[in-house]
């Protein structure tokens, strides 16, 4: 009898503990999940829908999950008028054998380029690169080599770099000992995933005793849904994270966990300074190069798809170009290096910032084709009788030919007060008792308030990049009808093709209507410019086909001077035939068979692996029949 109760009590004694190991191995489990990345977007229900009709609702799953994720390789266009394909890859090759196993330094801590360049050896492959099947596009595009010539004919100067990913992370956690954590934010998530370091401007929030040196896990926060309808990511920066249930966004950022690296600094010191690297990244969910400060003037980072768009747009030598909304200037680069640097490329953008980025690209590759322009494309064609910029012959440069310069003297002679405990009204008193006193040193010159104000505001916050870099940005009122033989419009939109990408939900029905409306009245201008015989290039980097799609119906539809031409190089795919109706009546026209073939639709949940993006190419009739 005692025999028989020790072996039912060794019996249960094996059940507890078998149980316990399963309850353990279930815990572990669910850290796994936790601790991984496995991002799901959301979109607005209504978005949702619209895409679902457009490309089904397993397509438009792939797409979804394939946006969350980078491309697994890096484009690098090569600028032949400096260098060649071959001599680029020789010069990269070379940086990863003096580089070594240091592929995790930064720029800022090392100069040179081989430390400059960053996990360039990879031991991922692309997808489907190596498979049987002869009709794969890939084929088609790399070699097996972790640096290789584009094989699309006359793309011989596009070299690709792989990456690898998604790799599974050893983060060390247990229940009762979860890893110090540091939250970024989404958009410094996905320039990491693209291969950068965590900025101090990035970090959200942080563990409690996080000191320099400590290895960090490094997870994402993500807007979510308020209770106002709004999104937002419902934490405050610097909070400390404990690494329970009881952390403010704990269940949201399981899963979205992007890598792991050493701290830069102590907690303390990431929300004390204003710059700097936070994190190193050393494990990465995806393992892609870095080129900054790598054959700057030799090369240029781009996607395949842009690469495609100013080639479509075949460019020729002594032509007179127009790249409509330019910048940061890499299609209008590659335009002016395609034509030899032999022509003249009038580079147009709103802002004066990019202005000045897109001069200063141009100058790093030694381009001397490219005029730029501060100018609104909705306000391309000028209007009156003023001299033209190029010609002087029917539109004029704003405010009668004077540029626009900013340098880093003030116009204003304000002096900078030394003593911080002044308050605001005693800092405006004095800064018009300075002016007053310019005035007078000026014999009477008129300052308006607005000058006054703008100098205050610059002495408050210190000098903004033009004022440090003095630039100088010529404005334009726009060109007259007829007087471009190609024109590029690259146009702004809901970019919902770009990737990583990891929230989608502020786009709606109402703004892609926005968009298109818009991209319309740019459309317009850009067959007022373009010359009888000249080609118009539309190009966007959505997957929204009311901004692709659509715009195309719209302009064949309205201008019957227009038509569809073939493009070349053809990589992406056929454009989407057919039409969308909306539940308020609206109808959303796309298009028609025989058309779909003259567009290039990348699919970004292609075996081609690149970002989402649309060209359609037009040439232009005559309008004597308009």
């Amino acid at each position: 009898m005692k025999k028989a109760r020790d072996l039912l009590k060794t019996l249960g004694s094996c059940r507890t503990h078998r149980s316990s190991n399963l309850v353990t191995l279930d815990r572990m489990e669910d850290l796994s999940n936790r601790y991984s990345y496995n991002p799901t977007l959301q979109w607005n229900p209504q978005v949702h829908d619209y895409f679902v009709k457009a490309y089904g609702s397993d397509h438009f799953s792939r797409i979804s999950k394939s946006l969350t994720r980078p491309s697994c390789y890096c484009c690098i266009r090569v600028n032949t008028l400096r260098s060649t394909s071959d001599d680029v890859i020789e010069k990269l090759q070379a940086v990863m054998n003096k580089s070594g196993s240091e592929n995790d330094l930064d720029s800022e801590r090392c100069s040179s380029e081989a430390n400059s360049i960053r996990h360039l050896e990879f031991s991922g492959n692309i997808p489907l690169e190596q498979t049987e099947d002869k009709a794969n596009p890939l084929k088609a595009c790399f070699q097996p080599a972790p640096v290789s010539k584009c094989q699309i004919p006359d793309l011989d100067y596009v070299v690709f770099v792989q990456g690898s990913g998604p790799h599974n992370i050893n983060y060390d956690y247990a229940h009762d000992r979860p890893p110090k954590e540091v939250l970024v934010s989404r958009k410094c998530a996905e320039a990491v995933l693209r291969g950068a370091q965590v900025y101090v401007p990035g970090v959200v929030a942080c563990s409690a005793h996080v000191e320099t040196g400590d290895t960090v896990a490094v997870s994402v926060a993500v807007e979510q849904p308020g209770v106002s309808g709004g999104w937002g990511i419902g934490i405050t920066r610097g909070t400390v994270l404990q690494g329970s249930q009881a952390d403010p966004y704990y269940f949201e950022r399981s899963g979205l966990y992007i890598g792991q690296g050493t701290a830069m600094m102590s907690r303390a010191g990431m929300f004390r300074v204003c710059k700097g690297v936070a994190v190193d990244m050393k494990d990465r969910v995806y393992e892609l190069p870095s080129f900054h400060n790598v054959l700057e003037g030799d090369i240029f980072l781009q996607n395949l798809p842009s690469i495609i768009a100013a080639h479509a747009l075949d460019p020729q030598k002594g032509e007179r170009i127009l790249d409509m909304c330019a910048a940061p200037g890499g299609k209008t680069t590659a335009i002016a290096i395609l034509m030899k640097d032999d022509g003249e490329i009038i580079a147009a953008d709103r802002s004066h910032n990019k202005v000045m980025d897109i001069q200063k690209l141009a100058a790093e590759m030694g381009l001397s084709c490219i005029n730029t322009y501060k100018l609104d494309a909705l306000k391309a064609v000028c209007r009156g009788n003023e001299p033209d910029n190029l010609t002087g012959s029917y539109c004029g440069n704003a405010d009668n030919g004077v540029t626009e310069q900013v340098s880093d003297s003030s116009i204003l002679n304000v002096e900078r007060m030394s003593s911080i405990d002044i308050n605001r009204l005693n800092i405006e008193k004095t800064m018009e008792k300075n002016v007053d006193n310019n005035e007078k040193e000026n014999k009477g010159t008129y300052v308006s308030k607005a000058e006054i104000r703008k100098s205050m505001r610059r002495e408050r916050n210190g000098p903004g990049r033009n004022q440090c870099v003095g630039g100088r940005v010529e404005k334009s009122k726009g060109f007259p009808p007829n007087s471009f033989d190609r024109v590029l419009l690259d146009a702004p939109c809901s970019a919902l093709g770009l990737r990583p990408r990891l929230f989608a939900g502020e786009e709606t029905i109402e703004s892609f209507r926005t968009h298109a409306k818009y991209q319309r009245k740019m459309f317009d201008q850009a067959v007022q410019l373009a010359r009888p015989g000249g080609v118009i290039v539309y190009s966007t980097c959505t997957i929204n086909p009311g901004e692709n799609e659509a715009l195309v119906r719209y302009a064949l539809d309205t201008y019957k001077h227009l038509s569809l031409a073939p493009q070349n190089p053809r990589v992406g795919g056929p454009g989407l035939v057919g039409h969308c109706e909306f539940p308020d009546g609206y109808i959303e026209e796309w298009l028609r068979p025989g058309e779909e073939e003259l567009v290039q639709r990348f699919d970004p949940s292609s075996p081609l692996d690149t970002i989402g993006f649309f060209i359609a190419k037009f040439v232009v009739g005559s309008k004597d029949t308009m």
